[in-house]
């Protein structure tokens, strides 16, 4: 093996972008990248260790010997040591051994720009370069419109590791999920796949969310370009993908970013600011240029090397505020004396900014919590710049409402009715997602009251709801058939129990919905505007009815919802409408036969000279139980 070359892939122009926090393709220079220097094949090294006394890569090659293959520092301050290994190629096993100048502190750390890692438990970054070959032109082409704010958005969440397992409980690989899960989705109609993080990291049990390897999809399905694959094929089948993206903390793992070269380098290095209580992890450093040089390169990284589609940024609200999950005295205000993260908010800003100047047919969606007004506003009128946000308080708020017996709804109509008074603030997703189906919380359809069948007659009548609320909406796997126990990440889904009707039943709601949503534009073109969405009646708290009508941009297409949140049926139910003529026709009746519901025909009335609700027209119908009546 050669000694280090001295080598460079680095111009004065990179160092100073990198220094002042506006180098966003880090990618391409920083991390291990196999080439060839004056006709030897190897591998130059990069990596910022800007306290180190001295670098070094070590791996296989060099039986892990620290003083076999020392980096270069650089002369300009930057922080970075580099060079050039010859006969070091694809496949070699390293990692950096750094020696600070902090007290003789040494450190063996993992490549953060590594591009594949070994698999969990070893810890080690891999030399890695693929030449995959994309065939998803078409998809790229007219993908502004399918991620469009006035297009269909509904997404599923997957947790990658436990969606389905072979009979050994091994994994699926990318190759295989590539087909079997796309497939799948294609079957239910969803329109975007949300992958919880596949981005390396060590515990299984963080289900994702304690990064090591921010540029590596895990290894524990396979190799990068398998990752490519799958991607692929979800754009061939017309299905746009999300990545859960994770700027807000990362692991004290010895191999991650943590002291990184006896410092601290990545996180904030005051406790109070960069240390997560509720987690455990540490916090980035939002007012380092270097690093939020590193978090945006890595975000474009996979929007540009992986063809991903938009990014759901998660704990949003944990970054905005200095005092989240903090008693008092554990924290510091700002320089205004408030309790806002000045400099997480102005990265956050820079992160969308660059995204959507590079990438503008892309989403951005924040998992933000609170208050805090702005999150899907451009940053040029004050806001945080995000495509999207989930709408927290409405999955809370239903979830309360569904899982009491229908005999007190009548009291907590308001439940459903207060989502619509901020509706249009925000561009809202409704998530119903993974944090919804763990820790004690059950399954959504046990979450619902009543015998078996009013269980799933209220979770079918839930996800009607769902998409023909304002917004994009957001089910986690297995929601979408009634899985009846919490989700467990070391196992498969329960995909046995679609072989039951009731299971089967609700699996043709979300493909109905799915087509439904996709087929009438009134659900989708005005989701985010106030313009799309109006109630004929939401005052009946006695019988638990609710009616209102979504609108597009041509009124011949405006569709109107009914729902009976009782098993009572309600014959001759009147309802006001906004039209002079014209038949309703029924396009969706939750409580059909096919999905397991009683089978009710809601027999609808002609159009009748008789004022109500406002409207000088109204329809008799019958509502049938715990339904969600749907009619054009």
């Amino acid at each position: 093996m050669g000694q280090v070359v001295p080598y460079s892939l680095f111009t004065d122009f990179d160092i100073n972008l990198f220094k002042s926090g506006k180098h966003f393709r880090l990618y391409e220079k920083l991390g291990s990248h196999p080439m060839e220097v004056d006709g030897v094949k190897g591998t130059y090294f990069a990596v910022w260790a800007p306290t180190a006394k001295a670098v070094s890569v070590i791996g296989n090659f060099n039986y892990w010997l620290s003083y076999e293959h020392p980096l270069n520092v650089r002369w300009d301050e930057s922080g970075i040591w580099e060079g050039f290994i010859p006969h070091v190629g694809k496949g070699e096993v390293y990692k950096y051994h750094i020696r600070s100048h902090n007290h003789g502190v040494t450190t063996e750390k993992a490549d953060p720009f590594a591009r594949y890692c070994e698999q969990p438990p070893n810890t080690a970054s891999i030399v890695w370069e693929d030449d995959y070959q994309w065939k998803d032109t078409k998809w790229m082409k007219d993908r502004k419109s399918k991620n469009a704010l006035d297009a269909p958005f509904s997404v599923y969440e997957v947790h990658l590791g436990s969606w389905k397992r072979k009979e050994d409980n091994e994994f699926l690989s990318y190759e295989e999920l590539a087909v079997e899960l796309v497939n799948y989705v294609k079957e239910m109609g969803f329109t975007h796949v949300e992958f919880m993080p596949i981005m390396e990291y060590p515990y299984d049990p963080s289900w994702g969310y304690q990064l090591t390897g921010y540029f590596a999809p895990t290894s524990r399905f396979g190799e990068p370009q398998g990752f490519k694959l799958l991607v692929d094929k979800l754009h061939q089948n017309d299905i746009g993908v999300i990545l859960d993206w994770v700027p807000s903390h990362f692991p004290e793992d010895a191999h991650g970013l943590g002291f990184f070269d006896g410092s601290h380098l990545y996180e904030h290095p005051d406790r109070r600011r960069g240390y997560h209580p509720d987690w455990k992890s540490l916090i980035f450093n939002y007012g380092r240029n270097e690093v939020r040089a590193f978090l945006i390169s890595n975000a474009l990284f996979w929007l540009d090397q992986f063809h991903t589609d938009a990014l759901r940024v998660d704990a949003v609200a944990s970054m905005l505020y200095l005092d989240y999950s903090r008693e008092d005295g554990e924290w510091e205000p700002n320089i205004y004396g408030n309790n806002e993260n000045l400099e997480s908010i102005s990265f956050i800003r820079e992160l969308n900014e660059t995204i959507y100047g590079n990438f503008p047919d892309v989403q951005t969606i924040a998992e933000e919590s609170t208050a805090f007004s702005g999150v899907s506003k451009p940053v040029n009128l004050g806001g945080l710049g995000f495509g999207m946000k989930w709408m927290m308080g409405w999955m809370h708020d239903t979830l309360e409402y569904f899982k009491k017996d229908p005999i007190y709804r009548k009291h907590h109509q308001n439940d459903l009715t207060f989502s619509m008074t901020y509706a249009f603030t925000e561009n809202f997703m409704l998530p119903f997602s993974h944090d919804e189906v763990v820790y004690g919380k059950q399954s959504l359809v046990y979450r619902m009251p009543g015998d078996e069948w009013q269980k799933f007659a209220n979770l079918r009548l839930l996800y009607g709801y769902m998409f023909t609320h304002p917004g994009a909406n957001l089910i986690f796997m297995g929601g979408e058939f009634g899985q009846t126990s919490e989700w467990n990440f070391q196992q498969s889904l329960d995909w046995h129990l679609t072989q039951y009707e009731v299971h089967a039943g609700i699996q043709a709601v979300i493909k109905d919905l799915n087509k439904l949503y996709k087929k009438h534009p009134a659900l989708y073109e005005k989701q985010f505007s106030p313009e799309g969405f109006q109630w004929i009646d939401y005052g009946d708290h006695e019988n638990c009815v609710l009616t209102y009508f979504r609108k597009g941009n041509d009124p011949k297409n405006d569709i109107y919802i009914v729902l009976n949140l009782t098993p009572t049926p309600r014959e001759r139910y009147r309802i006001g409408l906004p039209k002079k003529s014209g038949q309703l026709k029924e396009i969706f009746n939750s409580d059909h036969k096919t999905y397991g519901g009683s089978g009710m025909e809601s027999n609808i009335s002609k159009l009748q000279n008789t004022p109500w609700h406002g409207h000088k027209k109204s329809i008799e119908i019958s509502l049938p139980p715990l339904s969600i009546v749907i009619f054009k």
